[in-house]
């Protein structure tokens, strides 16, 4: 029998709130609402909390909790995070998973189809209750209002991001946070474009013009109007054209 050193006694009387493993990448699978599934890499974050009279926890239990999981699923994270403190003695465990989910498009007016990736991190934390925050990244289009009102031709326009973090009651699809920030932007994004779609989308952002805080109020407003998601982080911002800093706006649900 070797010795269990993680498991002596630790005198400092310092409990510790996070400790585990992190940046581990690791292959997920997603329901997706059009194919059924869609298969991912993510970095993964694992953690429990410490109580003060131990020394170490064993890392390796993470990694074998981790094997059991199937499907990323709300019941499924939380059933994982169980596991996790059963198996680690713990009152608090943590998963983080980042990683990329692709979505298909059609261009706007030759059908094409292509793929838009969008950066996804879910955070997942059990102690007495579970609390789950799913959390996107989308690339959108801005174009800017004022530049429009006073140029006598044209507008600086430029690639932005909306950000957005939610917690919510019943599951919500990527793909609905996504049509939320595509509809608050000035134009959605794609990866294919054929000339008669880059002139669409072109006249489609002149059209429709948004400040960062125009779009940041867009998505809010829609995300108020959603009843399944009950507190929400919402950050856009815009990589300027003709700046050398970027323009950002934030809001978040309850200030």
């Amino acid at each position: 029998m070797l010795k269990d050193v993680q498991a002596q006694k630790d005198l400092r009387h310092i409990p510790l709130k996070h400790v585990g493993i992190k940046d581990l990448r690791w292959p997920i699978q997603l329901k997706d609402p059009k194919n059924g599934v869609q298969h991912s890499v993510a970095t993964v974050k694992l953690a429990v909390d410490l109580p003060h009279e131990q020394r170490g926890t064993h890392m390796s239990r993470f990694v074998e909790c981790l094997k059991l999981m199937g499907p990323v699923h709300p019941h499924g994270l939380e059933a994982m995070l169980d596991t996790l403190k059963e198996k680690l003695g713990a009152q608090k465990a943590l998963i983080e998973l980042d990683f990329p989910y692709f979505i298909e498009k059609q261009a706007p007016v030759s059908g094409q189809t292509s793929f838009l990736d969008v950066s996804c991190h879910y955070r997942a934390e059990k102690g007495e209750k579970f609390l789950l925050d799913v959390g996107v990244d989308v690339p959108i289009h801005t174009l800017c209002p004022c530049s429009k009102e006073i140029s006598r031709y044209g507008a600086h326009n430029q690639r932005a991001w909306a950000r957005m973090v939610i917690r919510s009651t019943k599951p919500v699809w990527i793909e609905e946070l996504v049509d939320v920030a595509e509809k608050s932007a000035s134009s959605p994004l794609y990866s294919l474009l054929k000339r008669p779609d880059e002139k669409f989308v072109t006249e489609e952002a002149y059209e429709n013009p948004r400040f960062v805080e125009d779009a940041t109020r867009e998505i809010a407003s829609r995300l108020n109007a959603d009843e399944r998601i009950e507190w929400y982080r919402v950050t856009v911002e815009s990589e300027e054209s003709i700046h050398n800093h970027n323009a950002f706006a934030c809001v978040e649900k309850g200030d």
